[in-house]
């Protein structure tokens, strides 16, 4: 579980969508106050949903082979392979983008984000969760045995790393704000050039792994 959670948390943390968000968010007026709740609502999101799965499960995970536990490796064997699904047809789109060399439409957010409120960065956190990678760590909660204080770093470390990205933005704005903001608008030019390269990378790769592992688990 815990080598699993950990790429999971890494997968979403790198994710270059809601990166490129948030480097807006933080980049528009009262941007560390936007920042800070758009951070607080994806915080929230992944707390939500580990408390779901203990929830369900009591604390204590499934016995090998039962019903709960080969539900669990299924649905992870799904995610995976929608992952590589996703990740292979953005690499082909990408692929056919380039042989008509054309760039994929990006849509100008700045002037609506210098308008939007606190409540609209609370949504946005939402909205650009990578749901389909929080769902695969759903999957590898529901092993999580809270009887063990380990289990409580491991989720602790999971909900950390996941929001890893979105903290040292947010740190670096506060503390350095005259050099923050011309260094995020060029990373996030440099984000949307290499944005689908980076989602076809995570997809696929954790897909593959998530993938792999399930099949592995499922017939062992």
């Amino acid at each position: 579980m815990v080598l699993d959670l950990l790429l999971i948390a890494l997968a979403i943390t790198l994710d270059p969508l809601p990166l490129t968000a948030f480097v807006l968010v933080v980049s528009s007026a009262k941007g560390v106050w936007k920042g800070l709740v758009f951070i607080l609502s994806w915080l929230a999101c992944l707390v939500a949903v580990i408390a779901l799965v203990l929830a369900l499960t009591g604390g204590q995970p499934p016995a090998p082979r039962s019903t709960p536990s080969t539900a669990a490796l299924a649905a992870k064997l799904a995610i995976g392979v929608g992952l590589v699904v996703y990740g292979e047809h953005t690499r082909r789109r990408m692929v056919a983008e380039r042989a008509h060399r054309r760039a994929p439409e990006q849509p100008s957010l700045t002037s609506e984000l210098d308008r939007s409120t606190l409540w609209t960065s609370a949504g946005l956190a939402v909205l650009l969760q990578p749901w389909g990678m929080v769902a695969a760590g759903a999957t590898e909660v529901v092993s999580a045995d809270l009887s063990h204080p380990v289990t409580w770093l491991v989720l602790f470390a999971f909900c950390l790393l996941a929001t890893a990205s979105l903290l040292a933005i947010e740190l670096y704005v506060v503390f350095a704000p005259e050099k923050a903001k011309p260094r995020l608008l060029r990373l996030r030019a440099w984000m949307k050039g290499h944005q689908q390269q980076a989602i076809v990378i995570l997809c696929l790769g954790l897909g593959l792994w998530l993938t792999g592992k399930s099949i592995y688990e499922l017939t062992a």
